[in-house]
């Protein structure tokens, strides 16, 4: 899939030792604010940025996305809009942009609907949280018709075995999720944590991202040759909301 080939493009890059991927929610707190915040991420080293499609009720994501995700819906944000804004960055910026939302979404405004206008604006993979692959058929013939990358999510909990059924219907990469629970708190980086990820090296053959707390360049650092890719979500929103859009390229910068 396209997606693969980018970031095998990436890490290729003597330069870079890990990548970074950050994560938007359109519409929050506008998507004037995402623009600018896209930009400073992108001229400051991010190599791949997952876009949230807000939803009503987004479970696997913590209390400051959750409530960005609700403000962006008050606010009256519309999954019209976040595909027309979603285009608009893909033509401007020449990193790979990924879609990450709940399955209803999809649903709502038709599956392989979603999947065109998706693949059309440049859309590289699809990051689904709450749709395990026994229940996507359907989803999973698109992604290989529309060339959209499936990014499946480990977790602390999963059992190899799990692993080694959820890595045969991946692309571009597996997310590895950092600890139990929901988006946004710390976590702690241990021994038990550095045999979860020698798990997940061992039932993937995919590259590896990791995502949940990892809030800092200690934490960047930490995961340099453990992973392959950084996630870095809720941090940039409470920089955003507490010293402005400014804030976010010379913090981007010094991850790495």
């Amino acid at each position: 899939m396209h997606l693969n080939s980018q970031i095998e493009t990436a890490l290729a890059d003597p330069d870079k030792k890990i990548l970074l991927m950050t994560h938007i929610v359109l519409g929050y707190p506008s998507l004037e604010v995402n623009r600018q915040v896209i930009k400073q991420m992108v001229e400051n080293g991010v190599d791949l940025i997952e876009m949230q499609i807000p939803f009503s009720e987004p479970m696997a994501d913590g209390p400051v996305i959750v409530k960005a995700n609700q403000d962006a819906i008050e606010n009256g944000i519309t999954v019209k809009e976040c595909l027309e804004f979603a285009r608009e960055m893909t033509e401007t910026h020449s990193i790979p942009f990924l879609f990450m939302t709940y399955y209803n979404i999809l649903f709502k405004y038709g599956v392989e609907d979603f999947f065109k206008k998706a693949k059309d604006m440049g859309i590289t993979g699809f990051i689904i949280p709450d749709l395990p692959p026994e229940e996507g058929e359907e989803f999973f013939k698109l992604t290989d018709k529309y060339e959209i990358a499936p990014i499946m999510i480990y977790a602390p909990t999963s059992t190899a075995e799990r692993m080694q059924e959820l890595a045969k219907y991946g692309g571009g990469f597996i997310y590895c999720v950092a600890r139990k629970g929901v988006t946004g708190q710390q976590t702690d980086f241990d021994e038990e944590f550095d045999a979860y990820i020698k798990k997940c090296r061992d039932n993937a053959k995919l590259p590896l991202a990791v995502g949940f707390g990892i809030s800092s360049k200690a934490d960047v650092d930490y995961l340099t040759e453990r992973a392959d890719i950084a996630v870095i979500g809720t941090k940039t929103i409470k920089l955003v909301e507490s010293e402005g859009v400014e804030a976010v390229g010379p913090f981007i910068a010094g991850l790495r």
